[in-house]
């Protein structure tokens, strides 16, 4: 089973080799850590998601959750873990000291829930979900609803949701019907229908917090008269415990496609009497106390796809090499049948699916590294600009990793063969549970007009050009060793037509052809995703040929060859047809936008 979850070896690599975090924890705030207390966080971790939290995930699939008279069971063989879970704090390791949390840093945080997120994301969710809606109060909430809410929410006693999306009002959030009226002693009287909710109701708390997007009566129209209510399942009262039970419930789950034992809710507020809902924030500001929550469930949904894909690698690597089939090429006849992984076309697709997931990782890691600098950088300007390139760069967190660590999985499936389409493996299920992180937290398109709209020009384009100089540097330091100058010249040319693209799309955005700009957004976000994919493994080359020149171990040479070999198979191979999507959306093929709507039929 251990060989289902990523080896450790390359987290530490990312995160003491290519990103040297450890001065990070020479700051005051992470006085409580050291790397031999984050090696152990993470090693700690990592037997907890292969022992406990990974026989859960087909389990999970296969049992389902049941539904009835409002209450949502989970499978059996969840809550024994949860618990375990819970008693450990592991949902709270990232989270602020002064919220209750452990106040670890983002780096190692992110790392464990890569592992428990590949181990059984359903189950995960359970357990964290209700740190954001924490967030969102310890921002945004009175004293008194701090003090009511955020430790239970911290410590996963209560459960925390988000109630955004209605029939209606899916993406486009200002069209909700949600209505809210304000009652004399200021709370206010929530009616409404939402769908799609995540964790909207289950049995592994004994009570949930639900945020709710409503509009006031009287309120303008669209996103500008929205707020958002706190709703909880029970009332608490002032000594903490727990009170009546308010007029919210579930009132059906979703059968989907994948991440089954996720429970996926409706949910009806004052259908049976009276639902009480307290205003968190001020009247008509709850797009951006939800907004709060949003980043980091986009940061969360890039983590589902980079776990998925770094399961599901893992699953297949071990599968190619235990499995016999067929002589090795250039054999007699009657030679002895090998383990695929001697086969050149697994092996190709072996290491297309580890150059995605080690770029992937490392591009994760890099987030974390900017959220501890718009922290911890020692002037404000740093401060600021690190901010700004983690802004720029989360609809490319969200997007990129939702849709390349779903192409991850179908290739896991595809080494497989006709055995990764039953379910006498977790391969299918990886392929099946990914598919959505392309769709909910803002779909892929949605991602990429934000990127296109609003971040490339961020702080006057400042921002932008912070991320070119970033791999150029990279580039620069590949260029003075010889054996990776060929790298580095090949990505040179990639970044040069990137900057070349951004400015002709950012130009016709700006222009009467706006629509046909936005119509090649999306190809512009990937494209993006690659030139970052090719710069996180090029910086991964040039860290581990440094490391080789250095005398390592001799246990560590795999690996660092292995990184080189990465770099180079995606830099020669990936990279060419990314030029050639660079190339088409400089064209600027209108057609998109000119072919009438009855001209899409007919087929």
């Amino acid at each position: 089973m251990a060989q289902l979850l990523a080896e450790k070896r390359d987290f530490d690599f990312v995160m003491w080799e290519q990103f040297d975090n450890e001065k990070f924890l020479t700051h005051e705030k992470y006085e409580a850590f050291n790397k031999k207390t984050c090696d152990m966080i993470l090693t700690e971790g990592r037997k907890l998601a292969i022992k406990e939290m990974l026989p859960t995930m087909a389990d999970g699939d296969h049992v389902g959750l049941k539904f009835e008279d409002g209450t949502v069971t989970t499978p059996e063989s969840f809550k024994p873990v949860f618990d375990l879970m819970t008693e450990g704090e592991w949902q709270s390791l990232g989270v602020p000291e002064e919220m209750g949390g452990q106040g670890a840093p983002s780096f190692i945080s992110f790392a464990v829930n890569e592992y428990f997120s590949a181990a059984s994301f359903a189950l995960n969710g359970y357990t964290a979900m209700g740190v954001g809606t924490a967030n969102m109060i310890q921002v945004f909430g009175s004293e008194e609803q701090k003090k009511m809410y955020v430790k239970n929410l911290v410590d996963a006693k209560w459960g925390g949701t988000m109630l955004l999306t209605e029939s209606n009002a899916g993406s486009d959030v200002g069209a909700l019907e949600t209505s809210a009226v304000k009652n004399a002693d200021g709370t206010y009287t929530i009616t409404g229908n939402k769908i799609f909710i995540t964790n909207g109701e289950h049995d592994l708390c004994e009570n949930i917090i639900h945020p709710v997007l409503a509009r006031i009566e009287g309120a303008p129209a669209g996103t500008k008269g929205i707020s958002i209510f706190i709703v909880p399942k029970y009332f608490v009262n002032e000594d903490g415990s727990l009170g009546d039970r308010n007029d919210i419930w579930c009132t059906g789950i979703e059968h989907k496609h994948g991440i089954i034992a996720s429970a996926t809710c409706s949910m009806a507020m004052g259908a049976k009497g009276t639902c009480t809902g307290f205003l968190l924030g001020n009247e008509n500001e709850g797009m951006k106390v939800m907004f709060n929550m949003m980043n980091h469930a986009r940061m969360t949904t890039g983590l589902q796809g980079l776990a998925y894909a770094s399961g599901a690698y893992q699953l297949a690597l071990n599968y190619a090499r235990e499995r016999v089939q067929m002589r090795e090429l250039g054999q007699p006849h009657d030679a002895e049948p090998v383990t695929i992984i001697k086969h050149p076309d697994v092996r190709r697709n072996l290491l297309w699916m580890k150059s995605y997931v080690s770029g992937m990782r490392s591009f994760f890691q890099y987030m974390a590294y900017q959220e501890e600098l718009s922290h911890l950088a020692d002037t404000e300007e740093e401060r600021v600009l690190a901010d700004g390139m983690f802004e720029l760069l989360t609809p490319i967190i969200k997007s990129y990793l939702a849709n390349r660590g779903y192409e991850v999985c179908v290739q896991g499936v595809q080494i497989f063969g006709g055995a990764g389409y039953t379910k006498d493996y977790l391969a299918e299920q990886y392929m099946r549970d990914c598919k959505i992180a392309s769709i909910y937290e803002g779909t892929c398109g949605i991602q990429a007009m934000d990127l296109l709209g609003r971040k490339m020009g961020m702080q006057g384009g400042k921002v932008f050009m912070t991320f070119l100089a970033a791999i150029q540097q990279t580039i620069d330091d590949a260029k003075a060793l010889p054996d990776l100058a060929d790298l580095a010249e090949r990505l040179q040319k990639m970044l040069g037509k990137l900057g070349e693209v951004a400015a002709h799309l950012g130009k016709n955005a700006m222009s009467e052809k706006f629509k046909t700009a936005f119509a090649h957004s999306l190809p512009y976000l990937d494209v993006m995703g690659d030139t970052i994919m090719a710069w996180m493994n090029l910086w991964r080359a040039t860290t581990a040929t440094k490391a080789l020149a250095n005398n390592p171990k001799k246990k560590d040479l795999p690996f660092y060859e292995g990184q080189v070999k990465t770099a180079e198979f995606f830099i020669r191979t990936v990279v060419p047809t990314s030029m050639g999507r660079m190339e088409t959306i400089l064209d600027m093929s209108s057609a998109a936008i000119d072919i009438s709507d009855e001209a899409f039929g007919g087929l």
